[in-house]
């Protein structure tokens, strides 16, 4: 246990050179920093967006629609950086003034339709095309249910423990301990659930899995913090079962490409802007012409 006591000051000031890994992308004031447009492509979908679990979400979702023959699910998936503050831009700001990603614009509509949040965008696109959320109202709320439970569950895994696990410039035993009970306690949840159900919503693959998986799909097959083994994964079979079973499938798989700037070049498509990407655009390709 870290023996020096904190004591809050009276005035809380920010101090930026103590935020740790992510310390450029956070402040605690919204709005733009510079001036620049977002580039526009010419699909009726518009993302903006890196391959985060939260971008991920997206990018998934839309090419598991692609895949079930939806055409104007079509898309441009344009890159942010934010860790070079894209997502401080006045053109980004203006789609989201959150200033996270992923943010959508749908050029379809007119005047174009924003909508940022990744769980908003992922019910967005399951309503404006039906698909992937049960038209039964007794189905739909089951599903709407996990969905939320993913939102306000992931800044548990995410901001908490991940980032005092992961990313926080020393190791504080008192958040390790605290976020990693509650994210064990949200994997008994889940593995309970899935127990009994093929997927989260019941017997149909839903929103409800885009979203939660990208998360705790990714955590328990060893693919986010390096944390699998400190967590203890194996204990939650019914989640293991669950994650592997999903991450076989092609929109998944595609969906992980895009937008992502690490890992192996082949898994790497910087940016979408048709599905010949896939073939011909990936940073190993890119890399040896």
């Amino acid at each position: 246990m870290n023996n020096n006591k904190y004591v809050p000051p009276e005035v809380w000031k920010w101090e930026m050179e103590s935020g740790g890994h992510f310390a450029s992308i956070n402040r605690p004031i919204a709005g733009p920093t510079h001036e620049k447009a977002l580039p526009v492509g010419k699909h009726p979908l518009q993302l903006y967006s890196l391959a985060t679990p939260n971008g991920v979400k997206v990018t998934i979702m839309l090419e598991e629609l692609l895949a079930q023959g939806i055409a104007q699910a079509e898309y441009d998936a344009h890159l942010i950086r934010i860790m070079e503050g894209d997502q401080f831009s006045s053109g980004f700001v203006q789609l989201n003034p959150n200033s996270k990603i992923p943010a959508l614009l749908d050029q379809s509509q007119q005047p174009p339709v924003r909508v940022f949040e990744s769980g908003a965008i992922l019910l967005y696109l399951a309503d404006k095309f039906t698909a992937l959320i049960p038209s039964d109202m007794a189905a739909r709320t089951e599903c709407l249910s996990w969905l939320f439970w993913q939102i306000g569950s992931a800044p548990l895994l995410g901001g908490g423990f991940g980032h005092f696990y992961a990313y926080a410039p020393e190791k504080y035993e008192y958040p390790i301990n605290r976020f990693a009970m509650e994210v064990k306690r949200q994997l008994d949840v889940l593995d309970r659930r899935l127990a009994d159900n093929e997927y989260i919503a019941g017997s149909d693959y839903t929103i409800a899995d885009i979203a939660i998986w990208p998360w705790y799909g990714i955590l328990v097959k060893g693919e986010l913090y390096d944390a699998a083994r400190f967590l203890e994964v194996d204990n939650y079979r019914h989640v293991l079962r669950w994650a592997n079973q999903i991450g076989l499938r092609p929109a998944v798989k595609r969906g992980r490409m895009v937008n992502r700037t690490w890992g192996e070049p082949s898994g790497q498509l910087h940016e979408r802007h048709g599905s010949r990407d896939f073939d011909t655009q990936t940073e190993d390709k890119r890399q040896t012409r």
